[in-house]
């Protein structure tokens, strides 16, 4: 190898260093320059010359005395640009080209932080999570896009259509990315602030989920049975984050029986007048919903129990899984200040019971069809990407409402000043250029108080002022979004 050969760390984010045996520094990638200084720069740069003297030998003895025993990271102080000297925990690998030996030393990418200060790590960790929220908001419209899209012409679609399988298989896809769409979202947040955690009957999110894997389930042979409390308690929950519970729940059922078997999806009411033990889970006194899902899969042994609620644990080695579910699991519930139990036996099956506080009173729910989401009202669609107007019009004229598109806010306000007595709900994203969807809705309740208003965001959230606002998560399907539309607009006649 030639001193001047192409140093393949030359971008790395990380400082990085090619020896000879003499200790000459052969290449400084540009990270090394700017943090150990001008010294690395000449044709015949010496490691002496970023060597600190705490260091145990010095710095021409130090690689002869490493070959001799050999470890991927040792411990080295460096006189960084400046003058201050550093300690570091640095990654020292050899090889041989050309009959000549050369080594490469590699500071970790926190060498930076040690000698920079908590800033420059700050300033990397911002706009990582700048990039995350914008991938996020930018993937979350395309999904919502292509959900609303195929859920609509589902919805219109006869059930032996020949294509009907294909479009479930894009939903299923859609609604698959959705779940990485909202974990990215998630990092992305630092504030973490809290969702609105709507009363409601868990028996209907349940009844959804099992028919999105009921249509979903081509090829598998699953017997399901569905035991709902006809009169189950009320409780409060947040409902994008509980179905992720019990979608996740299900797919780990349906690997367990691997395609073939029965799964039971039950609920019920539980009111304990003393503190009740289930596994792990320790439940107070007072009144509960507990939804278990059993299978008769493969079953969990009893050393691996233990550790299914812990982050990256999994059993799943080659299937690409990254052992996050029942953490994930556990945390949503856990934040719904319920718990999460699991039994299981190997052979025999396994069952997942999730209990949440609930109150002892019934909220009925009647089964939703298509034809009772139709309606006739205006409604003003309000968003700064186009495919989005046309998604949320696409859908709303076909169930027979009357639509008004605004791409920007200030369009919306003109709209409203000309149609302000036409218009029956304000549906608006969050996040727009120029002027928010906060600001908006801020200058409707001044102007025009008492007119509805839904808001949506792949990514924002409501905060504490607009707790009485009405929100939707995107991606959203077409029956989502008209649901919470015919809500709205069922409250405000009633």
């Amino acid at each position: 190898m030639k001193p001047d050969a192409t140093f393949a760390l030359e971008n790395a984010g990380w400082p990085a260093l090619l020896l000879d045996e003499a200790s000459t520094v052969l290449r400084a990638n540009g990270s090394a320059v700017r943090l150990l200084g001008s010294a690395l720069e000449g044709a015949s740069a010496q490691l002496g010359a970023i060597w600190a003297a705490g260091n145990a030998l010095p710095a021409d003895q130090f690689l002869a005395h490493w070959e001799r025993s050999p470890a991927p990271t040792v411990s080295l102080k460096f006189r960084i640009r400046g003058g201050n000297v550093v300690a570091f925990t640095a990654w020292l690998s050899s090889f041989t080209r050309d009959e000549q030996r050369f080594f490469l030393l590699q500071l970790p990418p926190d060498a930076g932080q040690a000698a920079d200060g908590s800033a420059a790590h700050k300033q990397k960790l911002d706009c990582a999570l700048q990039l995350a929220r914008t991938v996020s908001l930018d993937f979350n419209n395309a999904l919502t896009s292509v959900l609303g899209h195929t859920s609509f012409v589902l919805s219109k679609m006869e059930v032996n259509h020949p294509w009907r399988a294909s479009l479930l298989e894009v939903e299923k896809s859609a609604a698959k990315a959705a779940e990485i769409a909202n974990d990215l979202g998630t990092f992305s947040r630092q504030d973490k602030e809290a969702r609105t955690q709507a009363a409601g009957n868990l028996n209907e999110l349940l009844q959804r989920t099992v028919e999105f894997f009921q249509h979903n389930a081509a090829g598998q042979e699953v017997a399901w049975s569905l035991l709902f409390e006809r009169r189950l308690y009320t409780t409060k929950f947040d409902e994008a984050k509980l179905q992720q519970v019990f979608i996740k729940i299900l797919e780990n059922s349906l690997q367990a029986i691997a395609g073939k078997g029965r799964i039971t999806v039950q609920t019920r009411n539980l009111e304990l007048t003393v503190p009740t033990q289930d596994r792990n889970v320790h439940l107070a006194a007072g009144a509960y919903v507990c939804a278990e899902i059993t299978d008769n899969g493969c079953g969990i042994g009893a050393d691996v129990l233990p550790r299914i609620f812990e982050p990256f644990f999994t059993t799943k080695k080659t299937t690409g899984h990254r052992g996050l579910g029942l953490a994930w699991v556990y945390g949503i519930v856990t934040n719904h200040g319920g718990g999460v139990a699991v039994s299981s036996q190997p052979g025999v099956g396994t069952s997942v019971r999730v209990y949440l506080p609930a109150e002892a009173k019934v909220v009925h729910e009647s089964p939703v069809t298509w034809d009772d989401l139709r309606g006739d009202q205006t409604i003003l669609v309000v968003d700064d990407e186009d495919l989005l107007l046309t998604v949320a019009e696409t859908i709303l004229t076909g169930y027979g409402y009357r639509v008004i598109t605004a791409n920007s806010a200030q369009r919306a306000l003109e709209v409203l000043s000309k149609n302000d007595r036409a218009v029956d709900l304000v549906m608006t994203d969050l996040v727009m250029p120029g002027m928010s969807g906060r600001e908006l809705v801020e200058t409707i309740q001044q102007q025009w108080p008492g007119l509805r208003v839904l808001l949506s965001s792949g990514y924002a959230r409501p905060v504490n002022s607009e707790e009485g606002i009405n929100y939707l998560q995107k991606p959203f399907t077409s029956q989502e979004m008209l649901l919470k539309v015919k809500q709205i607009l069922s409250s405000e006649s009633s």
